[in-house]
Formats: structure tokens, C-alpha cells, sequence
């Protein structure tokens, strides 16, 4: 059998979430061994992209309060918020700011030297902790330097993790391949948490890193487990062109106008009380109808687009707050914010569902948790305001690492499944890396990415989705499964093509489950139900894995605790 690691603890994934998760087990007992798992080194992580803040409620005495951010989270998230998990959010998080600060964290600051906070999209009061413009930068660096101090964390870099060993719906560890050595390895463990972020680079115009790709979300599906809510996917309303990197919202919060061919802030018509501070699906649809009604720019690129404009702010504001933003825009568009607007158009930022988890982050596997963006406890419903992700991150790194190393002292690691391990290794070497086929597979990579772009954007309707899971199934049984790269070390053509059988399980979730919601709600804009229906769908999409048969597909409801829906008006 494969050469065989064992640990107490497995986290794969070395992103906020990841870390905090660390960390937390660490501290619990320094006897216990916890490895974090990456397919990247740990600073490169995607986490180091987060620009514009993370929310909490820090100053109750100047007039914000717990009890608002909560209703802020679930209405933000058109009611699909489990309300328990809203609260634990925002109760957690004044905590995980402090410690943060005590830890090393740069803040940004006030001039009396408490921490700054600034204003985000669909908030009633300026909560966003921001450290100028490059909160995850900021953010990974001090975890990083914390779990310096803990002799019993192990960091496995360049491994890329392929699928999850279980027996009688129990954790029993995880199969993955050694990038620098090409070596297949089982690791060993009584406890795991899965933290390797979103899946959006099934979309072609998106923030993600191009290692952003949803292999931890396609281990727990093909493990068993549910994914949640994948249908909701959302576009930030500021991305750039041609790439797609992001403008953060933080942008919008420091005074910035969008506007459109007329010179006019359009958002005055669509959300008059937030105008661009409005949450991001509402701001993305009304960007996309003004561009629909013939008010929009042509990028260079022939790409419809609207303008950002923070000339007014200044440029010593700019320098700053927003520093790295103006240095994206000169080297990434050629423009410098200072000077002139700069163009943008809605991009495939964060991904609302992820694997089915509790509050506490519990997937139905028992020993094995998950936290950050490829969790979904339902924090964020139908739509996620901005700043909550890494606040998720935090909070539930802290939870899943305290009890993952909980579980872990009461158990020791079993026997794993070989005839499960024999399986995988089959899976990826006969199915994929000795495979044959004429199909490129970067071909096919870019015919999925571009027919989700096309397809399941920001407004959908079902003639569209039905083309893109039909195309999306006809890429699936291409002769694509083939690596022309035969070296054992550092084969990226074989993650590449490893990453792209998970893009395409994971995207005929995402359309299987925007067919069958047939409303509109949060960031989920079906021009052929454009209304939301709380009698039908007010209840999260579970998807199961069948197979090549294409997920099946199950409801399970939604948490209230204290509000009852609402039409949702900013």
C-alpha cells in the first residue's frame, strides 16, 4: 500500500480559515500533532486577495450593536441565513479582532489610535476592520507568525489532497500526492477540517486564483457528503478588465461613485437608501440592466462595462487607504485611480454554498469538520455581505480546530479502508494520468468556464442553464482524462487535470441546482421567476453524489431564530 502519515488533526487547506483552525487545535493540547495540508505554499494561499475588511461590531458606545449586524447578515442574505449560525458570527467576532491586534495584526487606524472601520455594502453602521487594502494579506501573515509558535503544528506544502478515507460514515483520513515527489500517500488521523475555499474558477472572468479550483468540495461529494446551496454564486460588482482582478468594496466604502455612459450614479434609482453601498447582488443586477439599456461603456476588449470613479476622494486618501487598489488599476488596466474612473463589470467573486456543515462547522461525517468558503453552515443564505467572509474564516477556524482536536484526544487513528485506497489510486492514475483521449483538456477547461460565464451569470433563466448542464455533461464524457506530461516531479499537467474532473462535478451541481430553484432570491436571478417564493423555496438545496448520474437532490430547511422574512428594499 501507499507510504502511510499519521497525525491527530488533518486541515487541508492552508487559507484564514486553515490557520485560525490550527491554532486553535494546537492550543488545546500541545501533545496532540496537527498537519495543515496545501496544494500551495501556505502564503499563497487565495486568502492573501482579501482587500477590504472584516466585519465586526467593536463600537456599541458611538451607536452600533450586535442585534443590528445579525439583521444586517440575514436580511443581506435574502432570509436564507440560518439565524443561529448569523449570531454565533457576530457574537465571536469583537473577540477574534482583538486577538488579531494582540497577535501582531497592522489595523488600520483612528487618529486616537483605536481601530478604524469603515463603511461595506448592505451594513446600517461602518463595521468593516480593514487594514488599508490588504485585510487577508494582513491577516494570513500574523496566523502565520502565530503558528510559528506552536512546535506542534506541521506544514505539508505542494501536496494536493485527492480524496477523504472513511468507514461507517467516520473519518479515517485523506489520500494525497507529494507535487515535489510525485509520491501517493495516505494521512492518518481521528479528526479532519476541510478548509480549501470556493469554487469559482468554474467561471472564466473571476477574482479566484487559478488555484482556486473546488477539489476539496468535489472529496467530501464524492465521499458522500452534501454540497449546500451551490446555486448561489456571487458576482462582485467591481471587478476589472480584462482580468477580472478585484476592485474591493472597501473602494465603494471610502466615497467611490458608479457610474454610467451618461456620467450618472445610477444607483439612486435602483437603492436609493445605500445607493453603491448597496449589498452585491442588488448592485451587480442593476450594473447589469444599465448595461442591458444601452448605458454602458465598451471596454478595449469589446466587453460591455460601467466605470468606478474615486477621482473626488483625492490622492493622498487614495495613497493611504487604497495604495495597492491604485497599484492594480496602473498595472492591471493601465489607469491610475487617481486621475481618471476606471472600468468594471460583474465578477464571479465568492461562493455562498460549500459542504454541508452545522453551526458548530460538522459536516454528517462524524470526526470531520469544515470551515471558510468550503463550508456551508449557511451563514450567508442567499447572498453574503461583504467583509463576513473573513470574519466566517475566523470564527469558524477557531470552533473547528477546538473541536477537532477535542475529538482527537478521545480517539486514536484506526486501520484505514486499503480496498478504498487501492480505488483512489486507480481513480487518478489509471482514469486520469495513464488515460487516453484527443480532447485537450485546457480546451475543455475553457469551454466549461466560458459557457458559465455565459449561462449562469448574474441574471439566468432556464433555456440558458439547460444549455450549459447539457454542455457541461457532453465535457464530461469528452476524451479529455489524458496527461501528455509524464515526469513524476512537480507534474502540474496532472493537477490540472485532476482540478478540472472536480470543475466539472461541481459546476453540474451549481446548474442542477439553479434549475430546480425556480424563484429569484439574493445573488440567484432568474429572469423567468423573477420573484422570490417563500412558500416553495425558503429552504436550503442539498446535492448528493450519484455517480455519473448526475447529483440528487434534496431540501433541508432554513434556521429562524428571530426574524421572519421580509421584502428585502435598501
Amino acid at each position: 500500500m501507499a507510504d502511510v502519515i499519521s497525525h491527530d488533526v488533518l486541515i487541508i487547506g492552508s487559507g484564514l480559515a486553515g490557520l485560525r483552525a490550527a491554532i486553535s487545535a494546537a492550543a488545546i493540547d500541545k501533545k496532540l500533532s496537527i498537519a495543515v495540508i496545501s496544494k500551495v505554499q501556505v502564503m499563497r494561499s487565495h486568502s492573501v486577495s482579501a482587500e477590504g475588511g472584516t466585519a465586526a461590531v467593536l463600537y456599541e458606545e458611538e451607536g452600533d450593536n450586535q442585534e443590528s449586524h445579525i439583521y444586517d447578515t440575514i436580511k443581506g442574505s435574502d432570509f436564507l441565513a440560518d439565524q443561529d449560525v448569523a449570531e454565533r458570527l457576530v457574537q465571536n467576532m469583537p473577540y477574534e479582532i482583538y486577538q488579531m491586534d494582540h497577535w501582531g495584526m497592522p489595523w488600520s487606524r483612528r487618529k486616537d489610535g483605536r481601530i478604524a472601520q469603515r463603511k461595506f455594502g448592505g451594513y446600517s453602521f461602518p463595521r468593516a476592520t480593514f487594514a488599508q487594502d490588504k485585510v487577508g494579506f494582513y491577516l494570513m501573515q500574523t496566523l502565520y507568525d502565530t503558528c510559528q509558535k506552536y512546535d506542534n503544528i506541521h506544514f505539508y506544502n505542494e501536496w494536493f489532497c485527492t480524496s477523504i478515507l472513511h468507514e461507517n460514515n467516520t473519518f479515517q483520513g485523506i489520500t494525497a500526492i507529494e507535487l515535489k515527489t510525485g509520491n501517493f500517500t495516505v494521512f492518518k488521523a481521528p479528526a479532519g477540517i476541510i478548509c480549501t475555499g470556493g469554487a469559482g474558477r468554474i467561471y472564466s472572468f473571476s477574482t479566484y486564483a487559478y488555484s482556486s479550483t473546488p477539489d476539496g468540495l468535489d472529496m467530501a461529494y464524492r465521499a458522500g457528503l452534501a454540497l449546500k446551496d451551490m446555486e448561489f454564486v456571487q458576482f462582485h460588482p467591481t471587478g476589472i478588465l480584462p482580468s477580472g482582478i478585484l476592485i474591493t468594496e472597501g473602494a465603494r466604502g471610502e466615497g467611490g461613485y458608479l457610474i454610467n455612459s451618461n456620467g450618472e450614479r445610477f444607483m439612486q434609482k435602483y437603492a436609493p437608501g445605500k445607493l453603491e453601498l448597496a449589498p452585491r447582488d442588488v448592485v451587480s443586477r442593476s450594473m447589469i440592466k444599465e448595461i442591458q439599456e444601452g448605458r454602458g461603456f465598451k471596454h478595449e476588449t469589446g466587453v460591455d462595462c460601467l466605470k468606478l470613479d474615486l477621482t473626488h476622494l483625492g490622492a493622498e486618501r487614495i495613497k493611504e487607504v487604497l495604495a495597492g487598489i491604485r497599484e492594480i488599476g496602473i498595472k492591471f488596466s493601465g489607469i491610475d485611480i487617481i486621475d481618471e474612473p476606471i472600468e468594471v463589470r460583474p465578477v464571479c467573486h465568492y461562493m455562498m454554498g460549500g459542504i454541508h456543515a452545522n453551526v458548530d462547522g460538522a459536516t454528517e461525517m462524524v470526526g470531520l469538520w469544515a470551515a471558510g468558503e468550503a463550508a456551508c453552515n449557511s451563514t450567508h443564505g442567499a447572498n453574503r455581505l461583504g467583509a463576513n467572509s473573513t470574519s466566517e474564516c475566523i470564527v469558524w477556524g477557531r470552533i473547528t480546530g477546538e473541536l477537532a482536536a477535542k475529538h482527537a484526544q478521545e480517539r486514536k487513528a484506526g486501520s484505514v479502508q486499503e480496498q478504498q485506497v487501492l480505488d483512489e489510486e486507480k481513480r487518478i492514475y489509471d482514469g486520469i494520468f495513464r488515460g487516453r483521449g484527443d480532447v485537450n483538456p485546457y480546451e475543455v477547461r475553457k469551454q466549461l468556464t466560458d459557457t458559465m460565464d455565459a449561462k449562469a451569470y448574474v441574471f439566468r433563466n432556464e433555456q440558458g442553464l439547460t444549455e450549459a448542464l447539457k454542455k457541461t455533461r457532453e465535457l464530461k464524457a469528452a476524451m479529455w482524462k489524458h496527461v501528455d506530461d509524464k515526469a513524476k516531479e512537480y507534474n502540474t499537467n496532472f493537477v490540472n487535470v485532476m482540478e478540472i474532473d472536480s470543475m466539472l462535478r461541481t459546476a453540474e451541481v451549481v446548474l442542477v441546482g439553479a434549475l430546480n430553484r425556480r424563484e429569484s432570491r439574493g445573488a440567484h436571478a432568474r429572469t423567468d421567476y423573477p420573484y422570490r417564493d417563500d412558500a416553495n423555496f425558503l429552504k436550503h438545496t442539498l446535492a448528493y453524489f450519484t455517480g455519473n448520474g448526475g447529483p440528487k437532490m434534496t431540501w433541508y430547511p432554513v434556521t429562524f431564530t428571530r426574524y421572519a422574512p421580509v421584502e428585502r428594499k435598501y
